[in-house]
């Protein structure tokens, strides 16, 4: 009776054994069927989404970028059909908050030999910052004395003029009609490009009044128009402030302090040069041939004049004899 339980029981301990092993068998095959299973269905859909990708990606490759500019292109300006001086544009912006703005700009076309001069307006053009923004409006004049006069006359003798402030892009309009509104004795000023900082009211107000800081918009904005003259030219040909910022910016676009002038509240005039001397626009206008001579198609520039070419040369000097 042992050995027959006992065989027994090592029969139920092999079949035990066995079935133990098919089961762990059949556990292993069904797991590596899930395995094999998930593997390809990873392997279908990753292929599937390379299949999606790749024509978005063909199609994000060809597709356009564009990026919103206030700069026009050689081609697109071509596209204007620009006429010589002054040109009536009308364009819109589009914010976030404000919408669409439909604006109305002026387009200059200048020749590339073309002599500019710089006028800053408040403090230049005005008596004083601060009140040159506020006593206009009030319908005071605020304007110096012969500076109409002085400015139509450079322009008769063909220089180009160009208004350039730190006033806020809001006040255009308003700067606009002041400087059309200037008159003395039936002298007007003459008509040019008005470039003004592109930012809001308080911080331009705060910029030029407060900080006095408007150099840093008229050195960027005025390196700008220069280049557009090439990088050897020099079209900037003279200058008027009332600061000793507008005399730095003027320096950094490569104007010469004979031909930068700057005014105070007095009305006295001051030639960068020579500081002692003081002068009006009145006077300056007296003398406008010596300082602004007529512009001709056959006048060469000041290095290349006659002064320039036959003048003796200073001799050289060593400065080590005086030590």
């Amino acid at each position: 009776g042992r050995w027959w339980f006992s065989w027994r029981r090592k029969e139920h301990e092999i079949s035990a054994r066995k079935s133990n092993e098919v089961s762990k068998n059949q556990e292993d095959t069904t797991l590596q069927r899930r395995q094999n299973d998930s593997s390809s269905d990873e392997v279908a859909i990753s292929s599937h989404q390379g299949d999606r990708s790749m024509p978005d990606a063909i199609t994000q490759k060809f597709l356009p970028t564009y990026k919103k500019s206030l700069r026009l292109s050689s081609d697109e300006i071509k596209k204007l059909n620009l006429r010589d001086g002054p040109n009536d544009v009308v364009f819109s912006v589009t914010t976030q908050y404000q919408g669409t703005c439909r604006c109305e700009a002026n387009i200059y076309l200048w020749n590339w030999n073309d002599k500019v001069v710089i006028s800053d307006i408040d403090g230049t053009i005005t008596r004083s910052d601060a009140l040159g923004h506020i006593l206009p409006h009030l319908g005071k004049d605020w304007t110096h004395q012969g500076i109409a006069k002085l400015f139509h006359k450079i322009h008769l003798n063909g220089y180009k003029f160009l208004y350039c402030s730190a006033r806020a892009i809001g006040m255009a309009h308003i700067t606009k009609g002041y400087l059309e509104c200037v008159n003395d004795q039936g002298w007007m000023l003459p008509k040019g490009p008005i470039l003004l900082a592109p930012s809001s009211l308080f911080s331009a107000f705060h910029r030029e009044v407060i900080e006095k800081k408007p150099e840093v918009f008229k050195i960027a904005c005025l390196t700008d128009i220069r280049n557009l003259f090439g990088s050897n030219s020099r079209p900037f040909h003279a200058a008027f402030g009332n600061r000793l910022t507008d005399v730095y910016a003027y320096k950094e676009v490569a104007l010469p302090e004979s031909r930068i002038f700057t005014v105070n509240p007095k009305g006295e005039l001051i030639q960068e040069l020579i500081k002692i001397t003081k002068s009006t626009y009145e006077r300056l206008g007296e003398v406008v041939e010596f300082l602004f001579p007529p512009i001709g198609k056959d006048v060469a520039s000041p290095e290349f004049s006659q002064f320039s070419y036959w003048k003796s040369s200073l001799p050289t000097v060593d400065f080590e004899d005086f030590v």
